[in-house]
């Protein structure tokens, strides 16, 4: 099984995940953020990843400490879970459609982390969640997976269906990008 449990206290949030890669979609999420809620649920739920989540966070400050932190569990309990990386298929792309948003949403397991994105919002926050907080997380993310990640926001109106397709878009590619296709490393190098 690629598991992984992760625990991460600081001044600012206490976290504890538990990641399942080989899940069958069962979700257990409190950010204490509403509407990340439903947005990490969406990813669980496409990804089909068991995800439980708990954070508690310095929300009477605002949603940036616990979103960024949140990213990086979760990136390093992909990293951890994903192990050698032997036999994944490392790359996938999704075209996410939510009415009438569209997202690309492109990742390579590589080792190499990177963000590139254009996620822009009309509105300062969706929910109790600033829209800027989203970068942070996709970027924390990123970077303590290792992989790298292209989200490109083809069109939408609605900020909360074009995030929303964003998610989804995710955890679309995530569980293709870490199915496992053989038993070699995926990489002309021969190690990721």
């Amino acid at each position: 099984m690629r598991i992984a449990n992760i625990v991460r206290k600081t001044r600012e949030t206490n976290i504890e995940l538990s990641l399942n890669l080989e899940g069958t979609g069962k979700i257990k999420i409190n950010s204490g953020i509403g509407f990340f809620d439903h947005m990490l649920m969406a990813l669980s739920f496409y990804s089909n990843f068991d995800i439980d989540l708990s954070c508690q966070g310095d929300l009477e400050v605002d949603s940036h400490h616990s979103a960024e932190d949140i990213g990086i569990v979760f990136g390093e309990g992909l990293r951890e879970a994903l192990g050698d990386r032997k036999g994944i298929r490392r790359f996938s792309s999704t075209i996410t459609p939510m009415d009438e948003s569209l997202a690309l949403v492109a990742i390579d397991i590589s080792n190499r982390p990177f963000l590139v994105e254009n996620l822009d919002f009309s509105r300062e926050n969706i929910g109790s969640m600033s829209t800027e907080d989203f970068k942070e997380f996709f970027r924390a993310f990123a970077m303590s997976s290792g992989i790298t990640l292209h989200i490109d926001l083809m069109r939408g109106e609605n900020d909360h269906h074009k995030i929303e397709a964003v998610f989804k878009g995710l955890g679309r590619a995530l569980r293709e990008a870490v199915q496992i296709i053989g038993e070699d490393v995926i990489s002309t190098k021969g190690v990721l």
